[in-house]
């Protein structure tokens, strides 16, 4: 082996950490990473583009000394453009379109020191709540191999659950970063609206909804990089106010005694399955044992505005997308999957007043729910609907968008409502079931609140340690 033996020992800022005390190179943890990838992606498939020349010569022409300095890391073959490389948005569509620059979101995380040495699978377009494109095929759970991994950032959540790194790249539009994190046993936080830059070529994904972060093993590596990537880029439509203290001297900090309050309560239509809400039951006892303030409540939301919304701007934003990449070429639906077409053709007969109302309908529900988060600093519930799904149930081969979007919001519907209100919200593997599937539950802040929610990320970590914990299929 030319990387590490021990390298599992380790999260992210621990490799940096060896990388600067020279008892590692950047070369041979990107050589641990790619062996290990080599071993494992062929059951799983969560690497879809391998860019291990484009990382030996990062390596080559020197590695940013920032906080992660030298840690293997993997984007999203969605959202995050790599200057000289294809995103094909898991679709064959798109599979030639080639970066002419890199992204915010990539070119921070180069400053911060990752290399970058590969791309990971994802829905077509990012719509679904599993990760099964035709392009690539689907991702498996780590756990169970017969298991969807989530989505939409399945490929990012089952490359760390199996050990080919400690965090990845991953996007959130309706629950993309949490789902996948609930699924495999990982940590996994949507920031505030505006906390992290989309640009330089988007404003905005989903009129606001979407965000950018990562899967990963540890709480601190998820807080030490919103610290290396958060923050205004310049001709960003809005950002979040900036904290009142780095993300990671919250991790370890004393949360005090948080007012939380509990609900198991979907907001889409859904049959919540028992050990969804056996996880947060066991979750509230750990809160009020660790001395918090635990009651049942929940905010009273518009849910029809959240459904509709969600149809609407998702339709109008893939007809958009399309439309712009096609650059006058014929389309079709052989360029597509069925369920990616109807939203196709959804999205070109929605108009204007429509999509300014479910617009209109998410700023709603953000002022619905902020008067909940005075009264307490976190409501906790399942992150989904049901422990991880099998392969196949979930799927894109239909051109019923009613069943599409009811099987997507049967199996996550606690999710969506903190993007469409643009508050933070993180999803924490306290629980696994009978079948040793990882079980995560949800804790969502008030607006700007990511602080609070790393500190007791952090309590509860420490509390009931998971780092440790490792699928029966791994590198």
């Amino acid at each position: 082996m030319t990387g590490i033996a021990d390298y599992d020992r380790y999260d992210a800022l621990g490799l940096a950490r060896l990388v600067r005390e020279r008892q590692v190179t950047a070369g041979e943890l990107l050589d641990t990473a790619l062996e290990r990838a080599a071993k494992i992606n062929p059951a799983i498939n969560a690497i879809v583009y391998p860019m291990a020349e484009e990382a030996r010569r990062a390596i080559a022409a020197g590695v940013p000394q920032g906080p992660f300095a030298g840690v293997p890391y993997l984007i999203k073959d969605f959202q995050a453009l790599y200057r000289g490389t294809p995103t094909s948005f898991g679709s064959s569509f798109l599979k030639y379109l080639v970066a002419e620059t890199d992204s915010e979101m990539v070119a921070r995380a180069r400053r911060a020191g990752l290399v970058t040495f590969g791309k990971t699978n994802t829905p077509e377009f990012a719509m679904a709540s599993t990760t099964e494109p035709r392009l690539f095929g689907p991702t498996r759970n780590p756990w169970n191999l017969g298991r969807s991994a989530g989505g939409s950032s399945g490929g990012a959540a089952a490359a760390v659950a199996a050990g080919i790194l400690p965090l990845a790249h991953a996007t959130d539009g309706g629950g993309s970063i949490r789902i996948p994190a609930s699924a495999c046993g990982l940590f996994g936080l949507k920031p505030s609206r505006g906390r992290n830059s989309m640009g330089p070529l988007v404003g905005e994904g989903l009129a606001g909804a979407a965000v950018e972060h990562c899967v990963s093993r540890s709480v601190r590596d998820s807080a030490a990089l919103l610290d290396a990537t958060r923050g205004y880029a310049a001709g960003d439509p809005y950002t979040a106010p900036p904290p009142l203290h780095p993300y990671l001297s919250e991790v370890g900090a004393p949360p005090g005694r948080l007012r939380i309050a509990v609900s198991t309560e979907p907001f889409f239509p859904a049959e919540v399955h028992a050990d969804c809400k056996a996880a947060v039951a066991d979750a509230a006892k750990l809160c009020r044992d660790l001395g918090h303030d635990v009651e049942e409540a929940a905010p009273a939301v518009e849910r029809a505005a959240l459904a509709e919304g969600y149809r609407v701007i998702s339709s109008t934003q893939i007809a958009s997308v399309i439309e712009a990449r096609a650059g006058g070429r014929p389309i079709g639906p052989a360029d597509f999957e069925p369920a990616t077409w109807q939203l196709y053709l959804e999205g070109k007969r929605r108009g204007g007043i429509e999509f300014l109302r479910a617009v209109q309908g998410f700023h709603r529900l953000g002022r619905q729910v902020a008067p909940f988060f005075e009264r307490y600093d976190l409501l906790l519930t399942p992150t989904l609907g049901a422990p991880p799904v099998p392969i196949g149930q979930i799927s894109t081969d239909t051109d019923s968008l009613d069943r599409f979007w009811a099987a997507v919001w049967a199996f996550a519907p606690f999710t969506a409502l903190f993007n469409a209100s643009g508050l933070p919200a993180m999803s924490v593997p306290l629980w696994w079931n009978a079948d040793g599937l990882p079980v995560g539950v949800q804790f969502a802040a008030r607006y700007g609140a990511e602080g609070v929610l790393f500190r007791m990320a952090a309590q509860l970590e420490q509390a009931r340690p998971w780092f440790e914990r490792r699928p029966p299929a791994t590198a």
